[in-house]
């Protein structure tokens, strides 16, 4: 909004009435009106368009509509997730990233909270089988791994995976959730590698994680 203000002031106002912008500005009242999130000021503007020639008026208005679609965009997606993310979160998963000081994190969204929080975390020691164990039958939850392997030449090498657990039986309710908020969610986390997305044990066997991995 900001910057169509800047453009419209460094204008000066004419006193002709050219057709093509009353067109014009009939074309963007009618979107104005329909979207309702447009702020009261823009009634004021359009008022002022009138006074502008066309050329002038679709600049500022292209202009406009870039700015507000992208905010729009950000506060589309911050409201679609809804959820905060909890700062253990992120310390978490750098220690799996960078010490190695855990074999996995489990992350379970907090619905009173309005927050994604470290629910678990899986010593060095312990195995994928253990990993799994930990992830609940009827819930959905987020998930880190660090699964070690050895290449065909016997390098040994790790992928961090993330995997977004939605079992079938799951509420809706909770798989809507947790769908909605995932995106966001493992932008916090920086060094994710595979993504693995699972509705039932078969879908997150070891063997998937084995070929994924290569």
């Amino acid at each position: 909004m900001v910057t169509f203000l800047s453009l419209l002031d460094t204008h000066t106002e004419t006193d002709y009435a050219d057709s093509s912008v009353n067109i014009f500005v009939s074309y963007i009242t009618g979107i104005f009106t329909w979207w309702n999130g447009i702020p009261n000021q823009v009634n004021n503007l359009i008022e002022m368009l009138t006074c502008h020639r066309a050329d002038i008026v679709f600049e500022m208005f292209i202009t406009f509509l870039a700015v507000y679609t992208d905010n729009l965009s950000n506060l589309k997606a911050n409201a679609a997730s809804g959820m905060a993310v909890d700062d253990d979160c992120k310390l978490k998963f750098m220690d799996l990233k960078a010490k190695r000081t855990h074999r996995f994190i489990i992350y379970k969204i907090e619905e009173k909270q309005k927050q994604v929080m470290v629910e678990k975390v899986g010593e060095p020691a312990q195995t994928y089988d253990d990993f799994t164990a930990c992830l609940p039958d009827n819930e959905c939850r987020y998930a880190v791994f660090d699964y070690d392997f050895l290449t065909p030449e016997g390098v040994q090498k790790s992928r961090i995976f993330f995997i977004a657990w939605s079992p079938d039986t799951a509420r809706v309710r909770n798989k809507m959730i947790y769908a909605s908020s995932k995106d966001r969610f493992k932008r916090e986390l920086d060094g994710i590698q595979v993504e693995l997305q699972a509705t039932d044990a078969s879908e997150m066997g070891l063997d998937v994680i084995q070929s994924r991995a290569n």
